[in-house]
């Protein structure tokens, strides 16, 4: 089999079991296979293919057929420039969270210290501790299985082992929300479980089935952890500091509402790069 004819069949086979970006994906895999470039596919789609790793591809190929998502398959995702380790313990960063990073980037300075609550791969806590010097940081999650992941890149990122390094401090903490931290932070970031129960069918078999329910399911209205994070962190910031979420698209209001009850003041909704809300904040007066 030539490399382009390897292409065609996995993209074939994806295709027909209706997989989301089928294109895309049997070149990801073939690339990931091969440790190939797209290029590849351009200049040299006429190169015979290994056998072993044609059966690994036409291996893969299933697992991706079967629903199983991609980054599961390959083991990692790209999020805020970074490689981090995925797997099923843990939500599979998305490109509309990098907004969160972005927006608690602009309200950090060296020195500070920020709260990571439900953490999952840890990509938000260690994005921020990389692209901002100088700051130290706590990662919370009820899991010990999304933690255990979080460590592993936390290492593997940013050089940390045992909490430590040279520019930053960084801490795990397997905590029922705020039911084991301590101290006090500048900066509390959040993306918690925010879906509907009854939604949650509906969404495609990669996330339903295949990424943890503990990171997905926001109780009846979406919007149990938005009220226990905003009613417990007020006892957690720091004199001005920010608490800021990701949120659905269609929570924005409802969030800033909760918000402000509780007297944060300066808040804000942030879109997303399709345009729809993704991030509310605001600043503990």
């Amino acid at each position: 089999m030539t490399y382009k004819e390897c292409y065609q069949y996995g993209r074939e086979i994806l295709q027909k079991a209706e997989v989301p970006e089928a294109d895309l994906d049997a070149r990801l895999l073939l690339e990931y296979v091969c440790n190939t470039s797209r290029n590849d596919l351009l200049v040299h789609g006429d190169k015979e293919v290994e056998s072993a790793l044609w059966e690994q591809y036409k291996m893969l190929i299933a697992k991706r057929e079967s629903r199983i998502p991609l980054q599961h398959i390959t083991g990692v995702q790209e999020f805020c420039g970074l490689t981090f380790a995925v797997n099923e313990h843990v939500l599979i960063p998305r490109q509309d969270t990098e907004i969160l990073v972005e927006q608690a980037l602009k309200r950090m300075a060296p020195g500070m210290k920020v709260l990571d609550m439900c953490t999952g791969s840890g990509c938000i806590l260690i994005s921020l501790l990389s692209l901002c010097q100088g700051v130290s940081g706590v990662g919370a999650d009820i899991s010990d299985k999304a933690l255990k992941v979080a460590r592993e890149n936390g290492v593997s990122i940013l050089s940390i082992q045992d909490g430590t390094d040279k520019d930053a401090k960084l801490t795990w903490v397997q905590s029922d929300l705020f039911e084991n931290i301590e101290g006090s932070f500048d900066v509390i970031v959040s993306n918690p479980p925010y879906i509907k129960t009854a939604v949650i069918e509906e969404l495609m078999p990669e996330v339903k089935v295949f990424e943890p329910m503990g990171a997905l399911d926001g109780m009846e209205d979406g919007l149990f952890f938005y009220r226990k994070i905003v009613e417990k962190s007020i006892s957690y910031l720091n004199k001005n500091g920010w608490l800021l979420f990701e949120i659905g698209h269609d929570q924005g209001e409802e969030v800033s509402t909760l918000m402000a009850d509780a007297g944060y003041e300066d808040i804000k909704v942030v879109k997303d790069y399709a345009g729809f809300d993704r991030v509310v904040l605001g600043r503990l007066g």
